[in-house]
């Protein structure tokens, strides 16, 4: 009787363990599942960002790929590439910048659905919040331009003062926009042989102006220049007649009085059904 009974409670034992194990079992490969299914959606979140951030860098080298629609001419103008393109169209360009108007200036012209060509100084780059300043004006879609630093008479340079005077700019430009210019325009127009080969190996176009009235005395003020930016005349510096053309290259500076008159300028051209043409649409090297 002790016998049976002693087996009678090990087979109870054995039973109830066995039934533990299966439990065990049982639960596990639900465990497992939950780490699949953990694992498959890291992945499948993993590949959906991967594809956001492809689509994304598509989408950036796509509109970096834009098709030129303009380009620069020999005497500076803005010439269409094709004949269907817009020719009544005038350029700004805004130079010594970012002194200290530009960024207003900059945000003027984004009001009013305008884009232009923003000429730097380098030494108008030296501290924190000037970098900063351009960097804002950048991200806001404007083109940066190389205007040398320190805004010499280039034919007064040696030839090794001449490409300091531009290369340090434009790797100035690069470290705080993260790319290298585009264009470059000589302060007072003045370029030399010299000059010229270092901005083609920079990989810029060279353009100086077709008329621009800011830095004459008689126009350092709004009203005035505004009417002459809008005309083309400066009778009071001896142009009395029209500058105004399709392709203008409209040459301003980040003053006062032309900061002021901007607003102005962008709606009178607009009147006189000029578009302001996208620097982004002309052709680069």
């Amino acid at each position: 009787m002790k016998t049976s009974f002693i087996t009678l409670i090990i087979a109870i034992g054995l039973f109830l363990l066995a039934g533990c194990g299966a439990n065990e079992a049982m639960q596990q490969p639900e465990q497992e599942q939950d780490h699949s299914t953990d694992s498959t959606d890291k992945e499948s979140s993993g590949e959906l960002e991967g594809k956001d951030s492809n689509a994304e860098v598509i989408k950036n080298k796509e509109e970096d790929q834009t098709e030129p629609m303009y380009e620069i001419a020999d005497d500076s103008s803005v010439v269409p590439l094709g004949e269907d393109t817009n020719e009544k169209v005038v350029l700004l360009t805004i130079d010594d910048v970012p002194d200290k108007h530009a960024l207003e200036m900059a945000n003027t012209l984004k009001k009013l659905d305008v884009n232009a060509i923003f000429f730097v100084n380098g030494h108008f780059l030296e501290t924190p919040e000037q970098r900063d300043m351009l960097k804002q004006i950048h991200e806001m879609g404007f083109v940066i331009g190389n205007h040398t630093y320190s805004h010499p008479n280039l034919k007064d340079l040696t030839d090794e003062e001449q490409t300091k005077e531009i290369v340090r700019v434009s790797d100035q430009i690069e470290e705080i926009i993260g790319e290298k210019p585009l264009f470059f325009r000589a302060p007072h127009g003045s370029n030399t042989e010299h000059s010229k080969q270092v901005v083609k190996d920079e990989g810029m176009v060279l353009m100086n102006w077709t008329y621009g009235y800011d830095y004459f005395k008689p126009y350092m003020d709004a009203k005035k220049l505004t009417t002459a930016m809008i005309t083309g005349e400066g009778p009071e510096v001896g142009i009395d007649y029209s500058l105004l053309k399709p392709g203008a290259n409209l040459l301003m500076h980040d003053r006062e009085w032309t900061n002021e008159a901007l607003e102005n300028i962008v709606n009178g051209l607009r009147d006189k059904g000029y578009e302001m043409v996208d620097p982004h649409l002309i052709k680069t090297l």
